[in-house]
């Protein structure tokens, strides 16, 4: 498993805002929902494109390539061409700071 990894000062995160970070050769997208933190792995299950070009609306997020769309909150894909799940990790904030690391 994975240390830990830096997204930002969580007043740089605000709600509807997000960030990406690495962990390793891992995107991940930080959003902050309505005040909860979410992340899940920046990239499409149906393709390998970066989820953090789409739009988030309503607890969703749109992948701009192809129209699927992923629940921020638990990564499950609501539409096709997506079937699979994006994968999810762990938030936490610390020392002001807003934290992810890949944990599978």
């Amino acid at each position: 498993m994975s240390s830990w990894v830096r997204v930002c000062d969580t007043s740089e995160l605000l709600p509807g805002e997000s960030r990406v970070a690495w962990d390793g050769d891992t995107p991940i997208l930080v959003v902050n929902l309505d005040g909860e933190l979410y992340a899940l792995e920046d990239k499409c299950s149906h393709e390998d494109f970066e989820l953090s070009a789409g739009a988030i609306e309503g607890g969703q997020i749109e992948c701009t390539l192809h129209g699927a769309r992923f629940d921020l909150r638990t990564g499950h894909a609501l539409c096709a061409p997506a079937y699979a799940p994006v994968p999810r990790f762990p938030v936490k904030v610390e020392e002001g700071a807003v934290w992810t690391r890949d944990d599978r």
